[in-house]
């Protein structure tokens, strides 16, 4: 029987094969007593050494075939395995008197229920990676065998509750073709590593592990968002081709590599990549950005347990600045602290960490650690075309107090001789509604805004984009968010700036006529949706994008604004 389901598009394309239902394991654990606890937390040790040495095994693997941000969740996997506070909580309770599977159970469930009721997207990655690891240790214990992915020989698709980064890492892509899951949004870590490795995939359908068989024929469509289960001929026809289509839409956008991003009225934007670390710029290169509209250097701090060196920051910035070869490089400053922590930095615990001592807040505190980044960054100025940012800004004394300090860094840098470009642009992050709101007083200090939209809607709305109760409010296209957005470009241009924006809407086909419309100079969005935004632009004039703006700003609700691009044809299927 038929049936289709319907979830969140997560990594475009369409795949086509037997499901192969990833079924969790029956852990029953029990509470035992145990006499000899000297044993039992030997058979724990035993249980914890055999997971760090899997884990090392596939970070080793991902490095190699997928770079150092996606292996840098698996260092992430092994620091839980030596976090102190979870480690030494089982031991103590298996001195209780406990069996080590209890014990664990026990404690993981704990940290992982405690992440979870936190309202806001790290800290449930975090407790992801709390459920992942727990579940192999667990799976020691108890002597009972992962199912690996790895190990499959023959086409399929993978239906399951959720894939965890271990799962998604073992994917063997000349045979899996794609997965849908029950949970899971776009920024889970699966739907990013599906988008990195170009995998259909759709995520939060609620019901496939209970809808799909292993064996059934199932269509998973990561352009829709949706999951057909033993579809009939016609259907798997229409499906054949629309996958054809995509395949040969993907290599009409190839043809744009080395093209300009101009309109048909010949105005040109800026389309930049975003990226977390120097091994995303295979992808930014093959993809044909004109720039790298934001470089978020905290990858660089994250999965160790020490701050990294200047060295090693300067080794980061200097390649990447190369490899662009003298087009615009923004670089984000270090923004963590609060809702991402850090092992190695001592930061109080807070009740609202995501508006909390966090990103330039923290740095204008930590100013040893902030000088070692700028200095890292000035040094590597002379080998490219560097832009600074600062994120989280809420103040202009902000600004004021870190130009200070960069200033400060970049006159001892030179007093020693060392070569520093006196051509690097100072900007910053507009993610707050108050720096959105009073833009006009920050575009008289600083060259350029780069607009967060992922944060910029969800405070403006009140609405944590990750908690299903509320996700509805998340809304790009409303009025509000649309006003504070002109507010920002109008703001840069009146002082001569540009204006561009690093959120996930740059790259949205509804959001890119709409911002043309507005003014933004600047697109970056992931390095897979250049070519896609790229193709879109110059089919739109920016006489007619400016015209469907001056309608928009007379709309009332988010749906309205969103139907309009629709009906006044700024939307193609291809798109």
């Amino acid at each position: 029987m038929s049936q289709s389901l319907t979830g969140i598009a997560a990594s475009k394309g369409i795949a086509m094969a037997p499901a192969f239902i990833l079924e969790q394991p029956d852990m029953d654990i029990q509470k035992k007593s145990v006499s000899d606890v000297e044993q039992e937390a030997a058979r724990y040790k035993k249980a914890v050494a055999t997971a760090k040495e899997e884990l090392t095994l596939i970070k080793d693997k991902t490095l190699k075939e997928m770079g150092e941000d996606k292996a840098e969740i698996f260092s992430a996997h092994l620091l839980v395995l030596e976090d102190p506070e979870l480690i030494d909580a089982v031991e103590a309770k298996i001195k209780e008197g406990v069996n080590a599977e209890f014990a664990m159970k026990e404690v993981s469930d704990m940290y992982v229920s405690m992440f979870e009721s936190m309202d806001n997207e790290y800290m449930k990655e975090r407790a992801a990676d709390i459920k992942d690891v727990s579940k192999r240790v667990l799976l020691h214990l108890l002597g009972m065998e992962n199912t690996s992915l790895a190990e499959i020989d023959k086409e399929t698709v993978i239906i399951a509750e959720d894939l965890t980064p271990s799962d998604t890492a073992q994917l063997n892509l000349a045979y899996i073709k794609g997965f849908a899951t029950d949970i899971g949004g776009r920024t889970s870590h699966s739907a990013i590593m599906a988008r990195s490795m170009e995998v259909a995939a759709v995520v939060g359908t609620k019901e496939a592990t209970s809808s799909v068989q292993t064996g059934d024929f199932v269509i998973i469509d990561g352009l829709e968002g949706t999951v057909l289960v033993n579809p009939d001929e016609k259907t798997i026809s229409e499906y054949k081709e629309k996958k054809e289509a995509f395949a040969r839409q993907k290599e009409e956008w190839a043809k744009l590599i080395n093209e300009t991003s101009v309109t048909k009225d010949d105005h040109h934007v800026e389309l930049a990549a975003n990226i977390g670390t120097p091994q995303d710029m295979e992808g930014v290169l093959a993809n044909g950005a004109e720039g790298i509209g934001l470089y978020r250097t905290e990858f660089l701090y994250m999965g160790r347990d020490e701050l990294p060196t200047e060295e090693e920051q300067f080794e980061a910035y200097k390649s990447v600045l190369e490899k662009m070869d003298n087009k615009r490089v923004v670089i984000r400053t270090l923004d963590i602290g609060g809702d991402k922590e850090l092992p190695y930095l001592d930061l109080p615990k807070e009740m609202n960490p995501f508006l909390g001592f966090r990103a330039i807040r923290l740095c204008l505190e930590k100013t040893d650690m902030f000088k070692t980044q700028l200095r890292a960054l000035l040094r590597a100025s002379a080998y490219g075309k560097l832009s600074i940012m600062f994120p989280m800004v809420a103040a202009i004394e902000e600004v004021r107090q870190a130009k200070a300090i960069l200033q400060e860094v970049k006159e001892e840098l030179t007093a020693g001789g060392t070569e520093v470009s006196d051509a690097i642009e100072i900007g910053i992050m507009v993610e707050i509604p108050s720096t959105a709101a009073a833009a006009e007083i920050f575009a008289k200090e600083v060259d350029f805004f780069s607009i967060g939209t992922n944060d910029l809607i969800q405070y403006t709305m009140a609405a944590d984009r990750m908690s299903e109760k509320v996700a509805h409010l998340y809304q790009p296209y409303h009025p509000a968010i649309l006003r504070l957005v002109k507010n920002v470009i109008d703001a840069a241009h009146k002082e001569g700036k540009w204006a561009g924006m690093c959120g996930e809407m740059a790259g949205e086909p509804t959001a890119v006529p709409l911002l043309l419309g507005l003014g933004l100079d600047e697109f970056s969005m992931s390095a897979t949706s250049v070519l896609p935004a790229r193709s879109q632009i110059r089919q739109l004039s920016k006489k007619e994008a400016e015209s469907l703006v001056e309608e928009a700003m007379t709309l009332s609700t988010s749906a309205e604004i969103a139907e309009l691009v629709q009906k006044r044809g700024f939307i193609t299927e291809e798109m």
